[in-house]
């Protein structure tokens, strides 16, 4: 019997774990901007603490045993055919021009995430690329006396706590613009938080909204001032670091009748896009809920039940987004991480487990389906 073919567009953290959970029913073609597996997730780490960081966060593909039967195609999409679900797509080994090729799914999976700042974007890029990505910002970072983190959010957050214990000499600071950060997690999240960037020596600035002209750039590390709307006087700093959650969806390959007015991809609760069959949307990119929390919440799982359904002629099952974030936010410090529940509770787990316990075994042959070790 012929397996079906599944394109997932976007091999980041959602796409990765959506071609593994499908590795026993379909032929999987994974469709990636960059040569190996690049997440998202812990920017703290990644600019504080880049080695630690790439150990967990930056896997060769060949390294996923649950990817050993997808097909991966180094390039980046640039159209969708939704009637045919042809995938267009522009190849990094291209010579002599942009090398296209066109692939014949029963299904097609859209996870291209957003763009979000530096660490988050959809651009063509090979392994030196990724190196410069990460040495950069840490460099610059690591010959500045003074910081400034720009924004509420778990990023924001996480960046400040690594930078400040990754350099205690630092003056680092944090602005946001509401009376406390992480405003979509449970209010006894942000108390323990708090105190724990005390303890770092972190100033915190409620109240900070910052003045933000339509082109201001957000992409890159800045230098201050840094002007506020709110009418504090402005706040110098020799690095400004912009995690604000102005995300842009990576959708400028579809069509404009699967998008909705912000640009992000139109979904059912079944995952499945809005008035195109067979195409699916998961992550980031899928305008789920205001949060757009398939990108967490094991929406994967969700996802490839539906794919089988779908081709099967089996009624779907709907998404249902929890009523707070919860998990890490400050991202494995020395002394170990806290994951926080749902309630608000934060549960700590010492260094040492977090690496063997919960990276090792639950990621890596847990969730992940099993991570050869790095050649050596």
């Amino acid at each position: 019997m012929t397996r079906p073919r599944v394109v997932v567009v976007g091999l980041g953290d959602t796409g990765v774990l959506t071609a593994i959970a499908l590795r026993g029913y379909a032929d999987v073609v994974g469709i990636t901007a960059t040569p190996e597996f690049v997440s998202g997730q812990e920017l703290g780490l990644r600019l504080a603490r880049p080695e630690a960081w790439e150990r967990d966060y930056r896997i060769a593909y060949r390294r996923f045993r649950g990817l050993d039967r997808t097909r991966i195609v180094h390039g980046t999409a640039t159209g969708l055919d939704p009637e045919q679900r042809r995938v267009r797509v522009t190849r990094a080994d291209g010579t002599g021009g942009d090398s296209t090729v066109a692939e014949e799914p029963y299904v097609v999976v859209v996870s291209t995430g957003v763009t979000n700042g530096f660490w988050r974007h959809p651009t063509l890029r090979d392994a030196a690329d990724v190196d410069a990505e990460l040495a950069s910002p840490h460099q610059r970072l690591a010959a500045a006396g003074s910081v400034a983190v720009i924004g509420g959010g778990a990023a924001a957050v996480s960046a400040a706590a690594q930078v400040a214990e990754r350099w205690p000499d630092t003056a680092v600071d944090l602005y946001f613009p509401g009376e406390r950060a992480l405003p979509h997690h449970h209010h006894r999240v942000w108390l323990r938080v708090r105190s724990r960037l005390e303890c770092l020596g972190v100033g915190l600035h409620p109240g900070h909204r910052a003045d933000l002209p339509p082109d201001h750039d957000t992409r890159h590390l800045t230098g201050g001032p840094v002007t506020w709307t709110t009418g504090q006087p402005p706040a110098g700093a020799d690095v400004v670091i912009w995690a604000i959650g102005r995300v842009t969806p990576n959708t400028a390959w579809l069509p404009g009748g699967m998008l909705d007015d912000r640009g992000f991809v139109a979904v059912e609760p079944s995952l499945q896009v809005t008035g195109y069959p067979g195409v699916f949307a998961v992550g980031d990119v899928a305008a789920t809920d205001p949060l757009r929390t398939s990108a967490r919440n094991r929406g994967h799982v969700l996802l490839a039940r539906n794919i089988r359904a779908h081709l099967a002629g089996n009624p779907l099952r709907d998404y249902r987004r929890p009523p707070r974030r919860w998990g890490s936010v400050l991202g494995p410090l020395r002394d170990g991480l806290i994951v926080f529940t749902p309630t608000g509770r934060g549960v700590r787990v010492p260094a040492r487990v977090n690496d063997v316990v919960l990276q090792r075994l639950i990621t890596r042959q847990g969730i992940y389906g099993g991570v050869r070790r790095r050649p050596r």
